[in-house]
């Protein structure tokens, strides 16, 4: 099997595209963590410690998670610019006429790529959790006990 230069040329809009999205991705992180360290700071200065440990501890729990993130991140985005420059690579050597060099490097480009997209999927489930914390703090606030129950009505045992 022969490639011609149009071959990795397909993939430029591509790549490019995922670029994009990994780094809005990256951006949202960033808003979020600047979010949860200002959340941090001001619970240092309320005065319920039991709300104030707690709140700090999912706090962190959530910068840890987004620490991890973030370094997924950055390993998308440095294999998809490797994958890049393994397609402008590619085309160089088709140009000079070295087609052997050429497969080599559009290979790695290739599996460059599905690294990134591999890491990609990681970054998501990660994110996932992240929300599951979020929703079972929230399912956590909304538990009752014997005295609320009461209070409400609640007949749910």
């Amino acid at each position: 099997m022969e490639i011609s230069l149009t071959t990795p040329a397909l993939l430029f809009p591509a790549i490019s595209l995922l670029l994009l999205a990994y780094t809005n991705r990256f951006l949202a992180l960033a808003n979020l963590v600047r979010k949860l360290h200002d959340e941090y700071i001001e619970t240092r200065n309320q005065h319920d410690e039991f709300k104030e440990t707690h709140k700090r501890k999912i706090i962190l729990w959530q910068i840890k998670n987004l620490r991890r993130r973030i370094n997924l991140i950055r390993y998308m985005q440095g294999l998809g610019v490797l994958s890049f420059l393994g397609c402008v690579g590619c085309m160089y050597s088709l140009y000079r006429g070295a087609a052997a060099v050429a497969e080599f490097i559009f290979a790695m480009a290739l599996l460059s790529l599905l690294a990134s997209l591999f890491i990609s999927l990681a970054e998501i489930i990660q994110s996932t959790k992240a929300i599951e914390l979020e929703l079972s703090d929230i399912e956590e606030l909304e538990k009752g006990n014997i005295f609320t129950d009461i209070i409400s009505g609640n007949k749910e045992n």
